[in-house]
């Protein structure tokens, strides 16, 4: 609601910015979620690009069993988004083409629906809805930097 805010304000005062917003998908089951996204459509908002992280695990556990959204995609199409769908939301390269086409996109508002895994390279995090909004301790914290050390030492090799 607040990127709608946003996006409007800049039609308003004929500002040329775009405004990007990340949305869980357990926070897409909330109905302030689709409200907004009813006014970015109706309103013709092609300066709104919302992302939704699709990890597929909410605080309550998979959100498939809690409450679920699916097919999002499908959702967004229905409120007369562009939906740019990212196979690998931890793929820089699609990422980049995902943004890249959100930028040409007019007359209407962008959702860019990335597959990530919650946690990824994290040993004990990765799919583990346990771990949503819950800090580790100290030694599991120095777990978790030596897994995204090793995360960060590929990555610098490529």
């Amino acid at each position: 609601s607040a990127a709608v805010g946003m996006a409007v304000g800049a039609k308003l005062q004929g500002k040329d910015y775009r405004v990007y917003t990340l949305l869980g998908d357990g926070e897409i089951q909330e109905g302030q979620v689709w409200e907004a996204a009813m006014f970015a459509s109706t309103k013709k908002l092609d300066n709104l690009v919302a992302i939704v992280d699709n990890n597929g695990l909410q605080i309550d556990g998979d959100i498939a069993e809690v409450n679920s959204p699916y097919p999002i995609d499908k959702k967004f199409e229905a409120f007369n988004f562009h939906v740019i769908n990212v196979a690998n939301g931890h793929d820089f390269d699609e990422l980049k083409a995902a943004f890249d086409e959100a930028r040409t996109i007019k007359g209407q508002p962008t959702v860019i629906i990335m597959k990530t895994i919650k946690g990824k390279d994290v040993s004990f995090m990765e799919n583990a809805a346990e771990w949503h909004g819950k800090a580790p301790n100290d030694e599991l914290y120095k777990v978790a930097k030596a897994d995204l050390k090793k995360v960060e030492d590929a990555l610098c090799q490529k």
